[in-house]
């Protein structure tokens, strides 16, 4: 029986964040405690009245404050870029590279010295307890796209696979040719071209290569990525005991429903959500 894509679309999700989407905790509280000591030394300057005076004494005495300092200004890089009317500079904060007096004029500019020694703030590892959340937050979009693996990855093995033995995962063409002896010319340009499956599942029948994503937002990439996979479906369709299995889902496909529909048509395997949470892996992998 034909699906019909209106439907199937319809049951696509706004979001598969789990509660571990937002912040990476236990990532944030690391990234604080290897910097603990030297923010606590810099905790001495909160309130400060002599502001300037305190701080280049404490550089001078605890130069390894100084790579403290970029993420008070929620930046990774140990190299600082400013510019003012007194010309471009270049901060450094690995090592000793400025005089106390330079370190602290960054300071002022910015308005750390205002956060520290005005009681915005009142203790340096909260403050950057915090800091570090919001960056974490950065790294939602890989978690998002780990998740629906993760995702995919637990139906395959509720289906009765396991890991390592009959389903292999981040699998590249030449590994997938090396270990089950299968062609695979037709979509690596005779070797020209590296791909790389978030899956491959292998049966006594057949072998199943698959891709997995996400899309909670619209954009151009989706056109690209309905496209390319129609092109690989139809070139995997000339490989003997090989399918081609693509999971994807999110609302961002809304924008680009025509070019994921015509994909849709020709690839009987593209599968939803919906689709896995009603047994698709346990009929699908014969």
């Amino acid at each position: 029986m034909k699906r019909n894509f209106n439907n199937w679309l319809s049951n696509f999700r706004k979001s598969i964040a789990g509660y571990d989407y937002y912040v990476d905790f236990p990532k944030v509280f690391a990234n604080v405690d290897a910097i603990r000591v030297p923010l606590n030394i810099l905790n001495s300057l909160v309130g400060s009245k002599n502001i300037r005076e305190d701080f280049t004494r404490l550089v001078e005495k605890y130069p390894e404050t100084l790579p403290c300092i970029p993420i008070l200004l929620a930046v990774r890089s140990s190299h600082i870029h400013a510019i003012d009317d007194t010309g471009a500079r270049t901060y450094v904060f690995s090592s000793v590279k400025h005089t106390p007096k330079e370190y602290a004029y960054f300071m002022e500019k910015t308005g750390l010295f205002s956060l520290i020694s005005e009681h915005i703030i009142r203790d340096l590892t909260d403050y950057v307890t915090g800091v570090e959340a919001g960056l974490d937050s950065n790294g939602r979009k890989n978690r998002g796209g780990h998740a629906m693996e993760n995702l995919v990855e637990m139906f395959i093995q509720k289906a009765g696979f396991v890991k390592d033995q009959t389903y292999f995962k981040e699998m590249y063409i030449s590994e997938v040719q090396s270990k089950f002896g299968i062609d695979m010319s037709k979509v690596s340009n005779d070797g020209k071209t590296e791909k790389r499956f978030d899956f491959v599942v292998k049966t006594k029948k057949q072998l199943y290569v698959i891709e997995t994503n996400f899309y909670a937002s619209s954009g151009s990439k989706l056109n690209e990525t309905a496209r390319s996979y129609k092109t690989l479906a139809n070139e995997i369709k000339e490989i003997s005991g090989v399918t081609f299995v693509w999971f994807t889902d999110g609302e961002g496909w809304y924008d680009a429903r025509h070019n994921l529909e015509e994909t849709f048509d020709v690839l009987d395997t593209l599968f939803n959500i919906h689709d896995l949470e009603n047994g698709i892996a346990d009929t699908l992998f014969v």
